[in-house]
């Protein structure tokens, strides 16, 4: 059975947050995974977090050993779902492409999926069916993006605090984190009109970007320069908060928290002339692009179901597996025979004559097996369905 057990994105924060999986703890939580599923792969995102498995247990099973395994309590099942098998690809599918994200078509969950799916690669823990399944749903992702063009009309956690803190006049930018959202809220400030941006990270050598507006600083020292900003966007995978009340000096801000767990204190939320987003808040926010990426979304879903359907054919034609070694074994052991006969006899026979007597011989071996077969199965009532096998095998056509 594969499937899949995932955190609804319909819960308020503070549950999710106790279901959430830092990406730091992501080769531990495989490894001890992979003991008790066959291939696992987790992803975790801020507005997600889903667990893909591949396992011979039963489902209420293989969920109580994931709920122990990541130390989730129990509590909060009702707050996780489960699909598996058809309905487990299918999700993945319409995850991968865009469909079930808060921001709808957002242009970040293809990356994020294929990063999930090269740290599965890397620890080992998918090696059979997870790992076609993935790869499939990658070029699926890919495919997707291309033909519907939805980067040209960008929509994403990153973009919608960028043009919203536009929109109520920021002009100087703090970020904090500089991971894959927090490099793209940068792209997003860098691409428009600023005075000044902040970049906050531990390691200031990860940063290159050469603009005279922008400055990278410790994160330790980012107190020092809130002062010097209107906005704050903060996207770090801090397990706790970074961004306190006693910190923030007396002015007005515009406070972005894209992070789960949240970077900024809750009591903020309650400062005189700051106002905070969090990231339920921002994904609430009705961009004006929705409606037409998800008719355009929608009208190219025939790509899902290519993918789902090739999934499936590679699975059932992988249950003939053995049956096609056995046949190549045959196939190589006719081969051996004859060439040991060729090898023996090649100076006593004609070239010509010996080489037409073995592939003859070679010939006549499936030929007249497959007549003895044709025979047993008109014996049986069976001909017509045997005859259109034995033609397709034997029958050459132009």
């Amino acid at each position: 059975m594969i499937g899949v057990l995932g955190v609804k994105s319909d819960i308020k924060l503070d549950v999710r947050e106790k279901l959430s999986i830092l990406p730091k703890h992501y080769d531990r939580c495989l490894e001890s995974l992979k003991e008790v599923c066959e291939e696992v792969v987790i992803l975790s995102t801020c507005n997600r977090t889903e667990v893909y498995f591949n396992t011979s247990k039963k489902f209420e099973e293989i969920l109580e050993e994931i709920f122990n395994r990541l130390n989730w309590d129990k509590k909060y099942i009702n707050y996780t779902f489960h699909y598996i098998d058809d309905s487990m690809v299918h999700h993945l599918m319409r995850v991968i492409c865009g469909f079930e994200s808060n921001i709808l078509g957002e242009d970040q969950i293809l990356g994020q999926i294929k990063n999930a799916y090269e740290v599965a690669l890397e620890t080992k823990s998918v090696t059979k069916e997870l790992s076609k399944l993935f790869h499939l749903a990658i070029t699926c992702g890919k495919e997707f993006r291309t033909e519907t063009k939805l980067y040209s009309i960008p929509v994403s956690s990153a973009s919608i605090s960028v043009n919203e803190s536009r929109r109520l006049g920021a002009k100087s930018y703090m970020v904090l984190g500089y991971g894959e959202i927090g490099n793209l809220a940068c792209k997003y400030i860098l691409s428009g009109i600023f005075d000044k941006l902040y970049i906050a990270v531990r390691n200031t050598l990860a940063v290159d970007i050469k603009d005279s507006r922008v400055k990278v600083i410790k994160f330790n020292e980012r107190q020092k320069f809130y002062k010097d900003v209107d906005c704050i966007i903060s996207c770090t995978s801090a397990p706790h908060t970074v961004v306190h009340k006693n910190e923030l000096p007396e002015k007005d801000f515009i406070i972005y928290d894209l992070a789960v767990p949240r970077d900024v204190e809750e009591s903020i939320f309650h400062i005189e002339g700051v106002k905070l987003f969090d990231i339920d808040t921002i994904t609430s926010i009705n961009d004006k692009n929705c409606r037409e990426r998800e008719t355009i979304m929608y009208s190219n879903m025939d790509i899902l179901y290519k993918y789902i359907k090739e999934f499936w054919q590679w699975k059932k034609i992988r249950q003939i597996s053995p049956e096609i070694v056995k046949l190549k074994k045959c196939g190589e052991e006719i081969y051996k025979s004859r060439y040991s006969t060729f090898v023996n006899k090649k100076n006593t026979k004609d070239p010509d004559e010996l080489a037409k007597i073995l592939i003859k011989s070679t010939s006549n071996a499936f030929v007249n097996r497959a007549i003895e077969v044709l025979k047993e199965e008109q014996l049986k009532g069976r001909l017509d369905e045997c005859l259109e096998i034995i033609k397709k095998i034997f029958y050459v056509t132009d």
